[in-house]
C-alpha cells in the first residue's frame, strides 16, 4: 500500500492541469484492474472522471479525488518518503492515501456487487465538471462513503456548505497626481465593501465571511479603474446559506462613479448531522466488533463531494480515509501503522452495508 501511494504522490495531479489528473487516475485504475479484477469507466473528455463499478444497482458509493493544491514541481523539493512510521508528500493525506486504501478494503470482500467507486479530479476548485457525475451517481444509493482523510483519527459527521463570490468593482482611471479627481476610484470602492463583508458573518451559528484574494489597479500613479476580491462563505445551516447570498446580491457601490458587479454563488450545501447520524452509528458498531478503539466523529468547516450527496438526503459518513495531519499544508503526512486499521474498518463497514436485506433499505431508486 505504501509503494502504491508513493506512486500516485510521485504523479502530480494539480487541480488546474486535466492532463496531469488524468494520469493520476490512470495510475488509480491500474490499482482497480490489480486488486479488484476490472478497469473504471472513464467519463467525460480530458477533464474526465474515472467510475468503478462491482456490477448492479449503486448501494454503497465510495467517493474520493485525485487532484491537489500543489503546483506541478512540488515532488522535486519534497518527494515522497516513509521514515518513523509517517508517510510524507504533496497530497498523500489529502487525499491519495484514501484511495489507496479504499481499493484494498473492497478488495478483501468476496461480492462486490452493488460497489461503486468514483474518482473525480476537480474537488479541490469546487468540483465544477463532476457534481453532476457525483449526484447522478450517488442518487437511490443506500450508503455514500467519502474517502477524504480522517481529523485526528476522527470521522466526520458533519461539514459547513461553501459559497463562493467574486466582488467585481469597476471605476474610472485617471492620473494620480494631476487630476485624481476625475477619477473613480476602485480601490477605495473596494476597501467600503470589504468592511461591508464583515457585517454579513454569524460566528454564533458558525456563519464565516471571508475576504481571500485581492486585486486592483494598473500602475503606482494612477487611479485604480478595476479592482475585485474573491469571498469564501461557509455556513452550518442552509438558512444561512440562502440569507447571505441575498444581503449579498443587495450590495451596492458607494464611491460615485462606481458600479459593482457580485460573481458566484453557493458551490456546496452543509453536511448536516443527520445525514450521517446512522451510518456513523454503524461504523461504531463495526469498529467494536473488530477490536478497534472507539471511532469518534466532528464537525468541521471544511467541505468535500460529500456535501453534494448529502443535499440529495444519501446518508453520508465522511473522513474514512487516511489518519494523519497537514491537509493543504507543508508537510502533510500519513500514520502509516493507522492505515492498516482504516482498511478494516472500511472494509467491515462495506460489507454490514451490503448485508443490509432489501426490505431495511432505503426507498425506490
Amino acid at each position: 500500500m505504501i509503494e502504491e501511494l508513493g506512486a500516485l504522490v510521485d504523479c502530480e495531479s494539480p487541480s488546474a492541469d486535466a492532463a496531469a489528473t488524468r494520469s493520476c487516475a490512470g495510475l488509480v485504475d491500474d490499482l482497480f484492474a490489480r486488486h479488484l479484477g476490472s478497469r473504471g469507466r472513464w467519463v467525460g473528455d480530458e477533464r474526465g472522471h474515472l467510475l468503478w463499478s462491482g456490477g448492479g444497482d449503486v448501494r454503497v458509493l465510495l467517493l474520493g479525488h485525485v487532484d491537489t493544491v500543489w503546483p506541478a514541481g512540488t515532488t522535486q523539493r519534497w518527494p515522497f518518503s516513509v521514515a518513523g512510521g509517517v508517510a510524507t508528500g504533496p497530497g498523500c493525506f489529502d487525499m491519495k492515501a484514501g484511495l489507496v486504501l479504499g481499493i484494498h478494503a473492497l478488495a478483501g470482500l468476496d461480492d462486490l456487487t452493488g460497489v461503486a467507486f468514483l474518482v473525480t479530479t476537480d474537488e479541490e476548485v469546487g468540483s465544477p465538471t463532476s457534481r453532476a457525475l457525483v449526484e447522478d451517481t450517488a442518487r437511490g444509493a443506500d450508503a455514500v462513503l467519502v474517502l477524504e482523510p480522517a481529523a485526528d483519527g476522527a470521522v466526520k459527521t458533519a461539514r459547513k456548505g461553501v459559497s463562493l463570490y467574486e466582488l467585481v468593482v469597476e471605476g474610472r482611471a485617471a492620473h494620480a497626481g494631476l487630476e485624481p479627481e476625475k477619477g473613480a476610484n476602485a480601490a477605495v470602492e473596494l476597501a467600503h465593501q470589504i468592511l461591508a463583508l464583515g457585517d454579513l458573518a454569524r460566528p454564533g451559528l458558525g456563519t464565516t465571511v471571508t475576504p481571500t484574494v485581492l486585486s486592483g489597479g494598473t500602475t503606482v500613479n494612477t487611479v485604480p479603474a478595476s479592482a475585485r476580491v474573491a469571498v469564501d462563505v461557509r455556513v452550518a445551516e442552509p438558512a444561512e446559506q440562502e440569507r447571505v447570498d441575498a444581503e449579498l446580491r443587495r450590495f451596492a457601490a458607494t464611491v460615485p462613479g462606481c458600479s459593482l458587479d457580485v460573481r458566484g454563488g453557493p458551490n456546496r450545501p452543509p453536511l448536516p448531522p443527520s445525514a450521517s447520524a446512522a451510518l456513523f452509528a454503524r461504523a461504531q458498531r463495526v469498529a467494536e466488533t473488530l477490536g478497534l478503539a472507539p471511532l469518534e466523529h466532528v464537525a468541521v468547516g471544511g467541505a468535500s463531494d460529500g456535501n453534494f450527496t448529502a443535499g440529495l438526503g444519501v446518508p453520508t459518513l465522511d473522513g474514512l480515509g487516511a489518519v494523519g495531519a497537514g491537509a493543504h499544508a507543508e508537510g502533510e503526512h500519513v500514520v502509516v501503522d493507522a492505515t492498516r486499521e482504516r482498511v478494516g474498518l472500511l472494509r467491515g463497514l462495506v460489507a454490514n452495508l451490503l448485508a443490509v436485506p432489501a426490505h431495511e433499505r432505503r426507498g425506490p431508486r
